[in-house]
């Protein structure tokens, strides 16, 4: 006995003192850093959800290491980062926040039939009405946001569920691969792979084949916009009838327009955070220069040059900058940066840098910005570039919201007012087809 309390008093030494004074530390750097914006009608809910979205707010250690002013509190608090997570072999940290985000499951609902498939290797959850099937209802493919690193079927469960039930349509949730374990561009590819498949086949889940719709949230609106981009040269298959994009992340060429200015330290999501997981995306790890890609220093001149056309603050409508924004000018071009991120300036991670005559083929739009996103203006820009190609868009506006408002979507007192708003506006949206 006395052994066994020994051994649990080194444990509780070894574990719970680092995890103590790490936690310490990341909360006063998340209070002196982070931001809630005024006038958000429900300030502690966000508070709430940020702290426990961070895991113990491991998120925060690479920019608390930075910010240490001695290489011993830089080494004590790398030694805790390292020691609760991968040395101890609990898991990587990307394995942690998977788990986080997959919440609680919801209850079975009669009202829906929940089957989980397979479309050509690539794994799915079709949801429809509990009622006879026709062969003339809507059908939505759904992508799931995370940055191609987190999230899944599961973590959109609530949404997907909503999307069928409120939208009387057939729903298939794709669970498209991860990185680290698998790089880009598979994860886009398994999209393109599922949406094909049910652009195909259709009929046989009770679809009218010309009435798909592709859609998705954050970078699932990312995968979303490149499917729609790349299937438009498709001449063996029904054409998309529309995309829906939700807060979508459009652009890696410049990190400085206003939304980015405005929104960079609003909690829930950081651009820093953004930048570290969109590497992972593309390389396996995560960036260590993430200043100079805010920076521009990964994008060469005359690409730079080329795209300001397209990205570029001049295009945002004024009302969008009232709320600070100042020209900064670009660092000179880095060749190794260049070469780590080079994969985030092709058109499928970045569909507003497409061509002309990929954008004058694509479906009618639905854009969603929210005001206190990182990338609201990603998605002005590119309502700009559909309509001066002569798409016709629906955009909706959230001047209250924020990235990730679907994240407790469904979970009754939990969930934020905007997402049941911004529902409805989708919902009305999609019934034109």
């Amino acid at each position: 006995m006395e052994l066994l309390q020994s051994l649990l008093l080194g444990l509780i030494g070894v574990i719970g003192i680092p995890s103590l004074f790490l936690l310490s530390w990341v909360i006063y750097y998340d209070l002196s850093r982070s931001k809630i914006p005024s006038g958000f009608d429900s300030p502690l809910k966000l508070r709430g959800l940020h702290c426990s979205n961070q895991e113990f707010c491991l998120l925060y250690v690479d920019d608390i290491l930075y910010a240490c002013k001695t290489d011993k509190l830089k080494g004590l608090l790398s030694n805790c980062q390292a020691l609760l997570t991968e040395k101890l072999g609990i898991c990587h940290l990307h394995e942690t926040l998977r788990i986080l985000i997959e919440g609680i499951p919801p209850k079975k609902n009669s009202r829906l039939i929940i089957k989980d498939l397979v479309f050509d290797e690539v794994p799915v959850r079709l949801y429809c009405l509990n009622s006879p099937l026709s062969e003339n209802r809507r059908g939505i493919v759904y992508l799931h946001g995370g940055i191609g690193v987190l999230g899944s079927i599961r973590s959109s469960e609530r949404f997907s569920r909503c999307l069928a039930l409120e939208s009387d349509s057939v729903v298939v949730s794709v669970g498209f691969r991860l990185a680290p374990e698998h790089l880009f561009p598979v994860a886009i590819q398994d999209c393109c792979t599922a949406a094909t498949h049910f652009l195909k086949n259709a009929k046989e889940y009770g679809v009218d084949p010309s009435r798909i719709v592709i859609g998705g949230d954050s970078s699932g609106g990312t995968f979303a916009a490149a499917v729609c981009q790349i299937l438009v040269a498709r001449k063996d298959i029904p054409r998309v009838r529309a995309q829906f994009l939700i807060y979508p992340f459009l652009q890696a060429v410049d990190f400085n327009l206003p939304s980015h200015q405005q929104n960079h330290s609003v909690i829930l999501f950081f651009n820093k955070w953004a930048i570290r997981l969109a590497t992972q995306f593309f390389t396996g790890k995560r960036a260590q220069d993430v200043d100079g890609i805010l920076k521009g220093s990964h994008v060469p001149d005359d690409m730079w040059v080329k795209y300001r056309k397209w990205i570029c603050a001049d295009n945002i409508p004024e009302e969008f900058k009232v709320r600070g924004y100042r020209p900064i000018g670009r660092a000179p071009f880095s060749e190794k940066l260049y070469e780590a991120s080079r994969s985030g300036l092709e058109a499928m991670f970045s569909p507003l840098i497409a061509e002309d005559c990929v954008i004058q083929e694509l479906p009618e739009t639905f854009i969603l910005t929210c005001e206190y996103c990182p990338y609201r203006d990603d998605g002005l820009l590119y309502k700009k570039r559909l309509e001066d190609n002569g798409v016709q868009v629906t955009w909706h506006h959230i001047p209250d919201g924020f990235h990730g408002i679907l994240l407790l979507f469904g979970q009754g007192p939990l969930e934020f007012p905007s997402s049941r708003a911004f529902m409805q506006h989708l919902i009305n949206f999609l019934e034109r087809f």
